[in-house]
């Protein structure tokens, strides 16, 4: 992937239309997850220091292109002030002559924050239109919102066949990562996906196994994977009408050399529950009243080998119901076997969307990964091998220097 980056454009004194994803989780106006917000700070502290006019656009839930101050971006603007240690302005409407009039009176290193883009139609239907009114704001266009590059808006895709675009620091470290750990990584590579449902994640796993070496699975779509195979599951969650499917998917990954990795032995319990009592249980000797809620100390010993073969590990989602203790064994130990290779030097590891991120952070070891996404739905379109129209129109729009 070839893309500009805030180096190759000339940004002191401009007006800079910087495309954040502030559309973050909160309870009663209260943020409860600033991680996109601190991320973004490096972006920000670079825009400054190249003293230009920064305005930010965002959304923020799903107003269905209609103003509804249930929606409205204010409640963000002293939080953002806290964590950049800076004044943040706001404008009521981000396409309106107030807007306008604030950003003609910003100063360099000033920082304006726009309402809500999906407050109009225009936004979500990429409407030309919009977009020009959009891009006459500013003099370059910054996309630092890989978590909104699956969509193709006004100001994620739009902008950027408008004015001179380049990915934000953000951006850049994702498909830097991404790049490294699917479309030219070090091998061997291993894909660690979990999940209760296979049907979901057909794409994914068509895409993964066409592409490394090992992949294993956990959860409920483990399940599916093993009755396909025969195996007696008990009454484990599974999708009995998708072993067709996991058939078709084991045939491609023999076909492509890659080998799938399924549990060997489960931790199982007949109702599902917090201090509930649980066995440890092979394959052979399942029970027909029971279900598998989590690996086996087998199982992680087994993945434990594969790992330490690998130099590139992605990961996506929970290999059991990590939610409940003690059932967050299997999990937290692949994840610390991960997180101790990554910390030698020895593996590069990159982890997101679902649970993941969730899974990681139970585990204490989110921190020690190479990178972890905060992406979700943008993620998992990238494991599926499609394109991304942010990032298409990146690699794609005009060249000319700002």
């Amino acid at each position: 992937m070839t893309f500009k980056t805030i180096d190759d454009l000339n940004v002191n004194g401009k007006v800079v239309l910087l495309r954040a994803d502030l559309n973050v989780p909160q309870t009663d106006g209260m943020v409860t997850d600033t991680t996109r917000i601190d991320r973004l700070r490096p972006t920000i502290d670079k825009l400054k220091k190249e003293k230009a006019k920064i305005v930010i656009l965002s959304h923020f839930g799903r107003p269905n292109g209609e103003k509804n101050t249930d929606y409205s971006l204010s409640f963000i603007i002293p939080v953002l002030e806290k964590i950049w240690e800076t004044p943040v302005l706001f404008a009521d409407d981000c396409i309106d002559d107030t807007a306008k009039m604030m950003i003609a009176r910003m100063g360099e290193s000033d920082v304006l924050l726009l309402e809500n883009v999906r407050f109009h139609a225009g936004e979500e239907a990429n409407d030309p239109a919009f977009t020009k009114q959009l891009a006459v704001l500013g003099d370059v266009f910054v996309n630092d919102a890989f978590s909104a590059a699956h969509r193709a808006h006004a100001s994620t895709e739009g902008l950027a066949h408008h004015l001179p675009s380049a990915a934000g620091l953000m951006m850049e470290a994702e498909l830097n990562a991404l790049q490294n750990a699917l479309e030219a990584p070090q091998k061997p590579v291993a894909a660690l996906v979990g999940g209760s449902k296979i049907s979901t994640k057909l794409s994914v796993l068509n895409n993964l196994v066409q592409k490394v070496d090992y992949l294993v699975l956990g959860g409920g779509m483990a399940n599916t994977f093993l009755l396909a195979q025969g195996h007696n599951i008990g009454k484990s969650l599974c999708e009995s009408d998708m072993l067709d499917e996991a058939n078709r998917i084991a045939q491609t990954a023999k076909d492509n050399n890659c080998e799938i990795v399924l549990p060997i032995d489960c931790v199982v319990v007949e109702d599902l529950g917090a201090g509930v009592p649980y066995q440890t249980v092979t394959l052979d000797h399942f029970p027909d009243t029971m279900s598998a809620i989590d690996i086996g100390e087998q199982s992680i010993a087994h993945i434990e080998g594969i790992l330490d073969q690998c130099k590139t590990v992605l990961w996506n989602g929970p290999m059991g119901v990590f939610e409940i203790k003690p059932f967050d064994r299997g999990t937290n130990a692949i994840a610390e076997k991960v997180a101790a290779l990554t910390q030698r030097g020895r593996l590069v590891s990159v982890a997101g969307g679902g649970d993941t991120v969730s899974a990681l952070e139970n585990a204490k070891v989110i921190k020690d990964m190479t990178y972890v996404s905060t992406a979700g739905g943008a993620f998992l379109e990238w494991l599926e091998g499609k394109t991304l129209p942010g990032v298409a129109a990146l690699m794609t729009a005009q060249s000319k220097a700002a």
